[in-house]
C-alpha cells in the first residue's frame, strides 16, 4: 500500500511556499505603511505657508522639499500645482539645477498653458544658463538654454520672462560663436583649412549678430584664399566690408585679397551670399578706405 504521508521534499517545498507568502503579506503591509507615513495630513494650505516661510528665510532646499511634500500629499488642492514650480524655483535658488529643471519640466508637461508655465520654461532656462562652461569646454548646457529662453519668446511673447530672454540668448550665442572660433583658429593654425572654414562657416550662418562675425568674415577669407578658391574669399571680404567697412578685419582681408591683385566683390551663387541677411548687390573694389 502507498503511503499517503508527504515526503521530506515535499515538506521542505510546503514550508518554502508558506515563508515566501508570508514574507510577500508583511512586505506589502510595510508598503502600506510607507505609504501612509509619506502623506502629511496638515492641510494643504499650512504646508504651503510652511515652506513659503522657509523659503523667505533663505533655507530653500527645505522649502523645496515641503513644496514637493504638499504637491504628493494633497495632489488636487488648489495649493498643489503652485507647489509643484516653486519647488523647482527653490531648488533653483539652492543651486540645485538638476532638480530644478527636472520639477520644472514636471510642470511644463503637466500643465502647459497655465500662467506659471512661462515661469518655469524661465526656470529651466535660468538653471541651463548658470550652469553654462567657457568657450573652450562642452556647450551642452549653453544649447539648452538658448533653446528654452527661443521657447520662451516664441510660445509666451507676453509674459515677463519673455522679456528678459533676450539679453540672455545673446550670450548664449555669443559664446556657442565664441567656442566655433576658437575651434575654426585651432584647425587654420595646422592648415586644416576645411576643419575651418566649416566652423567659421557656422558663425556666419547662425550667429550673424555676435561679435565674432567679422573676425570669421576674415577668417573666411584667409581660409579659402589658402585653398586657391578666391570668389569665396572676394565674397566674404565684400560681405565684410559693406557690413563692418570701418572694421580691422575688413583690412586686413582687404589686404590680402589685393596681394594677389583681387578686390573683395560679391558672387550672388556663394553661400555667404545667401546665408547673410543683408548683402548689396553691388561689387567692391577700390581702397578699403
Amino acid at each position: 500500500m502507498r503511503n499517503s504521508t508527504p515526503s521530506r521534499r515535499q515538506s521542505r517545498r510546503l514550508m518554502g511556499v508558506t515563508l515566501a507568502l508570508i514574507a510577500s503579506l508583511t512586505a506589502g503591509c510595510a508598503s502600506s505603511i510607507d505609504a501612509t507615513s509619506a502623506i502629511n495630513s496638515d492641510p494643504p494650505e499650512k504646508m504651503y505657508a510652511q515652506a513659503d516661510a522657509l523659503m523667505t528665510s533663505g533655507k530653500f532646499e527645505a522649502a523645496a522639499a515641503k513644496f514637493e511634500e504638499l504637491d504628493r500629499s494633497h495632489p488636487y488642492s488648489p495649493e498643489a500645482r503652485r507647489a509643484m514650480v516653486l519647488s523647482a524655483y527653490a531648488y533653483f535658488k539652492a543651486g540645485k539645477y538638476p532638480e530644478a529643471i527636472a520639477s520644472a519640466e514636471r510642470y511644463t508637461v503637466m500643465h502647459p498653458g497655465t500662467k506659471d508655465a512661462p515661469f518655469a520654461h524661465h526656470i529651466i532656462g535660468s538653471s541651463y544658463f548658470d550652469d553654462i562652461k567657457t568657450a573652450n569646454r562642452d556647450q551642452g548646457a549653453t544649447r539648452k538654454a538658448l533653446e528654452q529662453f527661443k521657447l520662451l519668446k516664441s510660445r509666451y511673447p507676453d509674459s515677463t520672462y519673455a522679456e528678459n530672454a533676450d539679453n540672455r540668448i545673446r550670450i548664449c550665442e555669443d559664446t556657442l560663436a565664441a567656442q566655433e572660433m576658437e575651434v575654426g583658429r585651432y584647425y587654420l593654425k595646422r592648415k586644416n583649412y576645411i576643419g575651418a572654414i566649416n566652423r567659421f562657416k557656422v558663425v556666419v550662418s547662425d550667429y550673424q549678430t555676435t561679435n565674432h562675425v567679422e573676425e570669421a568674415l576674415a577668417r573666411l577669407t584667409e581660409s579659402y584664399m589658402a585653398l586657391g578658391v578666391k570668389e569665396e574669399a572676394q565674397t566674404a571680404a565684400a560681405v565684410l566690408g559693406y557690413n563692418f567697412p570701418q572694421s580691422k578685419w575688413y583690412k586686413d582681408s582687404y589686404a590680402l585679397l589685393q596681394s594677389d591683385g583681387l578686390a573683395p566683390r560679391e558672387d550672388s551663387g556663394s553661400w555667404i551670399s545667401k546665408a547673410w541677411k543683408i548683402m548689396p548687390s553691388v561689387s567692391f573694389g577700390g581702397n578699403s578706405g
